[in-house]
C-alpha cells in the first residue's frame, strides 16, 4: 500500500498556504499550552495535606515557602489564604477568590484562538473551493480549444484537494481544543476544591487552636 501522495498539496491553489499556515499556528498553540498546563498540574490533595501538617506545627513562614516553591495555580490559591491567615472571614475568602480570578484566565489563554482556527479552517476550505470551482468553469467557459481534459482537472483538483486540507486540520484543532479545555476544567475543579478545604481549615481548626492571629503578626515581622 503506498503512502499519502504530499505533491497533492501543490494542487490546493493559493488557499493552501493559508491552511499550512493555521496548522502551524495550532500546532505551536498545542503544544504550548499543553506543556503550561501540565507544569501547572499537581498533587492537589497530596500538597494541601502536607500544608496542613507544616501549619499543625505553627509553621506559617514554612507553609508559605512551599507555595511559592510548588507550581501552578492550587498553590498560588493557597499562599493567597494563608497570607490572610487568622484575619476575618470576609477577608480571607476576598483574597482566596481574587487568587483565583488571576489564575484561572491564565489557564484559559490562547484557547480561544485554537477555537477559532478550528472554525474558520472550514470556510477557509470553502473558499479555496469556490476559487477551484471558478477556475474550472472559467476555462469551460473559455471554449473546446482550452476546456481540455487536464485544464478542467486542474480546477477539480484544487477544490477537492482544498476541502480535504481543511477538514484534516479542523478535526485535529477540536480534538486538541477539546483535550486542552478538559485539562482547564481539571485544574479549575482543583482550585475550588483547595481554596473551599485551606479555608474551611483555616477558618475551623487553624483558628481554633488561637494560632492565626499569632501566626499573622509572625509573618509580619518576618516581612
Amino acid at each position: 500500500m503506498s503512502g499519502f501522495d504530499f505533491s497533492l498539496l501543490t494542487k490546493g491553489g493559493p488557499m493552501m498556504l493559508v491552511i499550512m499556515l493555521m496548522a502551524a499556528v495550532a500546532i505551536v498553540l498545542f503544544i504550548e499550552r499543553a506543556l503550561y498546563l501540565q507544569r501547572a498540574q499537581i498533587r492537589s490533595k497530596a500538597f494541601l495535606d502536607g500544608i496542613k501538617n507544616t501549619l499543625d506545627r505553627r509553621r506559617l513562614v514554612e507553609a508559605l515557602t512551599i507555595c511559592e516553591e510548588t507550581p501552578g495555580p492550587v498553590a498560588s490559591v493557597v499562599k493567597a489564604a494563608l497570607m490572610h491567615a487568622g484575619q476575618p472571614s470576609e477577608k480571607l475568602r476576598f483574597a482566596v477568590q481574587e487568587a483565583a480570578i488571576v489564575e484561572i484566565p491564565a489557564l484559559e489563554r490562547r484557547l480561544g484562538a485554537l477555537a477559532a482556527i478550528g472554525q474558520v479552517a472550514p470556510l477557509v476550505g470553502l473558499l479555496g473551493t469556490l476559487f477551484g470551482m471558478i477556475m474550472t468553469f472559467h476555462t469551460f467557459m473559455q471554449g473546446a480549444e482550452n476546456a481540455t481534459a487536464t485544464a478542467l482537472a486542474n480546477g477539480l483538483w484544487q477544490a477537492l484537494v482544498i476541502t480535504a486540507a481543511s477538514l484534516m486540520l479542523t478535526i485535529p484543532v477540536h480534538l486538541a481544543h477539546h483535550f486542552l479545555t478538559g485539562r482547564v476544567r481539571a485544574l479549575t475543579r482543583d482550585i475550588e476544591w483547595a481554596a473551599n478545604e485551606i479555608m474551611q481549615y483555616l477558618e475551623t481548626e487553624y483558628k481554633g487552636r488561637g494560632v492565626g492571629e499569632e501566626s499573622s503578626e509572625s509573618l509580619k515581622a518576618e516581612g
